[in-house]
């Protein structure tokens, strides 16, 4: 056993002991509820209710706080301490002779510990030194906790302040995110920007008179992306199901049925490795709108990521590590082939599967066996031009191996009316002009189980359902699919997808 792990153990014994004293003393360290009337910012922001020397205690107005200590300054019969609730910290000063002997001895100095979580009720004033703080004339024990909060100590040394103990453990961070979100504010940031993130394209979306709706998670047959699916099973229906890929072929089933425009904020779910902008549980919008196509949501995606910049920054001017991302509109707009053939020298433009591996090959570019035309394409594309793309560009015309779904480019032949979105060397948006032909959707979906016959398996399968719903006619209609996680960390400036999720997928502690 460590020396962290036996001082834990130790500090654990000694909480339970005085849990167990509290109880015998009478004091429930568990109360139901406490009814909270201000936050912590809500009184540092409002200085109207602080105590004002030639008021009287009782026309002063009284505030309930609730949350958890933080650090305490005992000076025998009153103490200052922190007290920390979901939007910050505020000073408390508690005195024997408000709040009671026992309460105070007792309660709060013997058997209340750093972490614990405690109601106060009293008023607002100023100390001597301009600190606003709440005095309290009530407490109350609200949680005891049995485990130290792991606080950073600092410590003055040769005239700077040193810090010691920071829980500033990424793996540590990510595994008790209620600890990080506990001991290190700027996280809680994180997350508001993510939720004002999504809260803004929402209303974006909606002011256009889109509809919000949702579609299933288990899925009979999985479709909408080249993914390999997490397989479960229905025991009443003794049948496989599968968690979805995407929502995309029940999104278009909504077009079909008579909607001009509809969106889902949806959790996906693809078996797949983690890495820095993977997680195999993952949160994306998207949105498909009747009698549309790609060049239209082109200016829809630019205009909308523009807008939610703004929303968040003021600007549309975003800082991500070193680089300075301007989302102002228009965004620029590069063919897939011309984007390689501008990196690499190669014109893979009506290249057969023999030349694409043979120029694979000579640019270093890895390749599985089972790849096909489309992958090899991808790979080229991901290695050497991708990650040279910071500002956010649309790549469109892909090749039609690459986009079962998309409708045939109207000019190019063997090329799909399809873009995505490149911001920070990362794919952050995929759309298409959506292929509504059944006929040509059914080819589309049998090569892709040709392919997968021949070991791709993530080559998508035939969905029978899907391709009888596109019989009865779908309108012309584009389709977009935004990364919320990626869009996160671009606009929150964080380095790995883990930073923007709140609990992300990790491997067992050994």
């Amino acid at each position: 056993m460590s020396n962290t792990e036996s001082s834990v153990s130790e500090q654990h014994k000694i909480r339970l002991e005085k849990l167990q004293e509290l109880r015998e003393m009478g004091y429930d360290p568990y109360p139901y509820d406490f009814e909270v009337t201000h936050k912590s910012k809500q009184i540092l922001d409002h200085p109207e209710l602080i105590k004002q020397d030639d008021e009287d205690e009782e026309d002063v107005e009284k505030v309930a706080v609730a949350g958890r200590v933080m650090t305490r300054r005992i000076m025998g019969g009153s103490t200052f301490f922190n007290l920390q609730d979901s939007e910050g910290q505020i000073q408390v000063y508690i005195r024997k002779n408000d709040v009671g002997k026992e309460k105070y001895n007792e309660v709060f100095k013997r058997l209340t510990d750093i972490g614990d979580i405690v109601g106060i009720k009293g008023h607002v004033f100023k100390t001597g030194t301009g600190e606003t703080t709440v005095y309290a004339k009530e407490f109350t024990l609200l949680s005891k906790t049995l485990r130290p909060i792991p606080l950073p100590k600092e410590v003055e040394e040769d005239g700077e302040t040193k810090v010691y103990d920071a829980f500033t453990d990424k793996e540590q961070r990510y595994r008790q995110r209620y600890l990080d979100l506990i001991v290190n504010p700027e996280v809680r940031e994180v997350f508001q920007q993510r939720t004002d993130m999504v809260q803004a394209m929402r209303d974006y979306m909606n002011g256009k008179g889109y509809m919000e709706v949702e579609t299933p998670i288990l899925q009979p047959i999985y479709g909408g992306a080249s993914a390999e699916p997490f397989v479960t099973h229905h025991n009443a229906l003794d049948m496989k199901l599968y968690l979805r890929i995407a929502n995309e072929l029940y999104l278009k089933r909504l077009i079909v049925g008579g909607y001009d425009g509809v969106y889902e904020f949806s959790k996906d779910f693809r078996n797949e490795g983690l890495s820095r902008f993977h997680n195999p549980e993952f949160t994306q919008v998207e949105l498909y709108v009747a009698y549309k196509d790609y060049n239209w949501m082109m200016e829809f995606v630019e205009n909308m990521i523009e807008s939610v910049a703004k929303a968040l920054h003021g600007s549309t001017t975003v800082t991500v590590g070193d680089n300075e991302i301007d989302f102002s509109a228009p965004w620029p707009r590069i063919p897939m082939f011309e984007a390689i053939e501008n990196e690499t020298g190669k014109n893979l433009y009506r290249s057969d599967l023999g030349d694409l591996k043979r120029i694979a090959k000579e640019l270093d570019v890895e390749l599985e066996e089972s790849f096909g035309k489309g992958k090899i394409i991808d790979e080229i594309f991901g290695e050497y031009v991708e990650p040279k793309l910071i500002q956010p560009t649309f790549i469109t015309d892909y090749p039609i191996e690459m986009s079962p779904l998309a409708k045939k480019h109207r000019e190019k032949e063997g090329l799909v009316e399809r873009f995505e979105c490149i911001c920070n060397g990362k794919e952050i948006a995929n759309a298409f002009s959506e292929l509504n032909d059944p006929v040509d959707q059914r080819e589309r979906f049998e090569e892709q189980a040709r392919l997968r016959a021949e070991g791709d398996e993530e080559a998508m399968t035939i969905d029978e359902d899907f391709l009888q719903a596109l019989e009865y006619g779908m309108p012309p209609t584009a389709g977009l699919g935004i990364g919320i996680d990626r869009l996160s960390m671009i606009m929150t400036d964080s380095d790995s997808i883990r930073d923007v999720l709140f609990f992300p997928q990790m491997k067992p502690e050994k």
